[in-house]
């Protein structure tokens, strides 16, 4: 009677399976990242896969179909998927921004009185002299 080895049989088919899997991911990135033309066809021809393969993987499946779509000059300009604003991100960076705009809004509320007092002052002392006499005191020979 022989030994029964299907256990290994099983482990070497599921390694294999996962081998697949990654290359067809990395695959599926690569061409993403690169702006190659994603269709099944190269996509199993860059992941050393058969097409119906692909057709079998749902999720794989879902993703060719939604990269595979016309890329117009605009998508081309887009980052890859996984490159792109994770909404986390996009919160963060509207936080920081919507600080920086407080931060410049007191600074123009800043300079406005300071410049309202200013012309208040120089209202209160008409005789005081303004840049524009200083300078041309400056350059006029005495």
């Amino acid at each position: 009677m022989r030994a029964d080895n299907s256990q290994h049989l099983i482990a070497a088919a599921r390694r294999r399976s996962q081998a697949t899997r990654r290359r067809a991911i990395a695959a599926l990135r690569r061409m993403d990242d690169t702006g190659a033309v994603i269709n099944f066809d190269t996509v199993a021809r860059a992941a050393g896969v058969s097409r119906s393969w692909l057709y079998n993987q749902p999720d794989l499946r879902a993703q060719v179909e939604r990269l595979r779509q016309p890329r117009t000059a605009a998508s081309r300009r887009t980052p890859p998927d996984r490159q792109r604003a994770t909404d986390a991100s996009l919160l963060a960076r509207l936080d920081i921004a919507s600080a920086r705009i407080q931060e410049l809004e007191a600074d123009s509320k800043r300079l406005r009185r300071a410049l309202a007092e200013a012309l208040g002052q120089r209202r209160r002392n008409p005789n005081r002299d303004t840049p524009k006499q200083q300078l041309s005191r400056a350059t006029t020979p005495p």
